[in-house]
């Protein structure tokens, strides 16, 4: 005889190691095998239970599937019951013997007691397959007429999935929805909202239809906007109800529900836009913000006023609401409201709104959450323009500096492209590069350093003049470990070398202080590029870039120091033995 559920959970419990734990369920398994194969009946909801425990632990229970079918068709409630949860959480919509199924259903559709009927719709809700749809589809269409709110809602949640499987049903179940708006009971309110909005979103995913050319569904629902508006007022006026409110909100869940639909009926659509105006703008300022209740519906309110075609006062409003989100100590809301900013900025391209939050913004690049910082780091990138370029630029090389390492190289991209796009001038673009390649020239892509040395190439003599001398510099104050910022010096020191034999001197914007720099002697250049490449660490790469190098300066300096030609022509020498053939 099997054990009983209780007695099983026990055993599982007092195992000490899995095998253990898997003899027990063998034996146990084979015992349930035993009683199908022998019709016990007495046993079957018992058997059906313990393989529902076995299948939250991980254990194959497929030969129970027909055990759930034959307790559905009990007539005792309490069978029914565990059937139907086997039914839900042991097959899934493709198992072949869901099919038998359907006629049951569709009985329980009809029993009397609401409990029963409910259960069948809860499982059409989750397991119904488009011919399922097809068949009970009527039946769940009586329900939604039903007198008990239990079974409206249950019917709402179903209609919902048979419209998932089968969209051409979407036309002739449109109307009907209308009617249950008016329903006084919020659950009841709930599910038909999101059946609308689900139905939104099957009929927006048809290409034959638009918000220009709009389909059945939203031709019907965008009428009722008004009606979703009054609904939603009737919300924030209502006084205190212990059965719907939560945390001081009164049924926040219905109410991101009907914004939710709005932003779905306001899209494309200037006339119903404008009728939600007013309401999006009460919402975004009544709204408490000290729970997470209030924080979810000012969130949905954000998303619907940057969807529907909405005011720019109000539109500057929800940036405000994220800005202040942004403050929160709560690091899931903070992320929520980058991502979101994020969507905005991406529309929004010059909002002096989203510049209002730049330092909040950048603050999160300190944050101890990674994610916090990557989303702030995305944002970043986008608001970025012409006027902010170089103190923006500037936090981006703070943040390379501690960031991972294996998001430097991606980061040195990006700046690449910020540089490339809004620079205000050549010597700066030049210095940003070469600092950026002093942090991370081990990390950044051959591109980044290719981009560089095309950019040196492309200026006049003056930058290049500027340049070599900072590479230089850079190139001697590195350790050797900067491979990338190694590869540019080397080259641009080869090309333009002979610029190092003149003292150089500028005027810094920033504090217009004249800056310079002495001449540097050939001897002096040659052993910078000798020092570097007889590193231990020192790739191929950079002795190969040094090679070339040498051959350039031994033209560059025969005119200027005998002795650094000589020099030159000894370094080329000794790698005529080289095992390399690149080199």
């Amino acid at each position: 005889m099997s054990l009983k559920l209780r007695d099983l959970i026990r055993q599982v419990r007092a195992c000490k190691t899995a095998a253990e734990e898997r003899a027990v369920i063998a034996k146990e398994s084979a015992m349930i095998r035993t009683c199908i194969r022998d019709e016990k009946d007495q046993y079957r909801h018992r058997n059906v239970a313990k393989l529902l425990f076995m299948h939250m632990l991980g254990y194959p229970t497929h030969f129970g599937q027909l055990e759930c079918m034959k307790l559905i068709a009990s007539p005792h409630f309490p069978e029914k019951r565990i059937g139907y949860l086997g039914l839900l959480l042991l097959l899934s919509e493709e198992a072949d013997v869901l099919m038998l199924a359907t006629n049951s259903l569709k009985n329980d559709m009809n029993s009397s007691n609401k409990f029963i009927a409910g259960l069948a719709l809860c499982a059409l809700g989750n397991l119904g397959t488009p011919d399922m749809s097809r068949d009970l589809a009527t039946e769940v269409e009586k329900h939604l007429k039903s007198s008990n709110p239990y079974l409206r809602k249950k019917a709402c949640l179903a209609m919902s999935r048979c419209l998932v499987k089968v969209p051409e049903m979407v036309e002739d179940f449109t109307e009907k929805f209308v009617t249950l708006l008016k329903d006084r009971s919020h659950g009841v309110l709930i599910t038909v909202v999101q059946l609308m909005t689900q139905v939104m979103l099957l009929e927006g995913k048809q290409e034959e239809y638009s918000p220009a050319s709009p389909g059945p569904a939203r031709t019907a629902f965008v009428k009722l906007v008004p009606t979703l508006v009054k609904m939603l007022r009737n919300l924030l006026s209502s006084g205190f109800s212990p059965e719907h409110d939560i945390g001081g909100i009164s049924d926040p869940f219905l109410q991101v529900q009907i914004l939710t639909l709005l932003r779905l009926l306001g899209t494309g659509d200037a006339d119903a836009s404008d009728e939600m105006n007013d309401i999006l703008a009460q919402v975004a300022t009544n709204t408490e913000t000290s729970k997470n209740a209030g924080n979810a519906i000012l969130y949905e309110c954000v998303q619907t006023i940057m969807s529907v075609e909405s005011e720019d006062t109000l539109q500057t409003l929800a940036i405000n609401i994220l800005g202040r989100f942004l403050l929160n100590r709560d690091n899931n809301i903070r992320y929520v409201a980058l991502n979101t900013l994020a969507q905005v900025v991406a529309v929004h391209h010059e909002s002096a709104a989203l510049q209002k939050h730049q330092n909040t913004i950048v603050d999160c690049l300190k944050d101890p959450d990674i994610s916090i910082r990557q989303r702030a780091l995305e944002l970043i990138y986008h608001l970025v323009n012409a006027s902010n370029v170089e103190s923006l630029t500037a936090e981006l090389l703070n943040y390379l500096v501690v960031c991972p390492k294996d998001h430097k190289g991606q980061i040195c991209s990006r700046v690449l492209k910020v540089v490339d796009r809004f620079s205000p001038d050549d010597r700066w673009k030049i210095d940003t590069l070469i600092t950026m390649l002093t942090i991370a020239g081990k990390q950044c892509r051959r591109d980044v350093q290719s981009a560089t040395i095309a950019y040196i190439t492309r200026s006049d003599d003056d930058i290049r003049a500027y340049a070599v001398h900072k590479l230089l510099t850079a190139v001697r104050d590195d350790d050797g470990s900067q491979t990338g910022l190694n590869s540019v010096g080397i080259w641009c020191i080869g090309e333009y070398g002979d610029l190092l034999l003149k003292p150089y001197t500028y005027t810094d914007r920033s504090n217009e202080q004249p800056i310079s720099f002495v001449a540097i002697e050939p001897q002096v250049i040659v052993h910078t590029i000798e020092e570097l490449v007889q590193h231990p660490n020192c790739p191929d790469s950079i002795t190969q870039r040094a090679l070339t190098a040498y051959a350039k300066l031994s033209t560059r300096f025969s005119s200027h120091d005998d002795n650094a030609s000589k020099l030159l022509e000894q370094l080329v020498r000794d790698y005529k033995g080289a095992q390399s053939i690149e080199t």
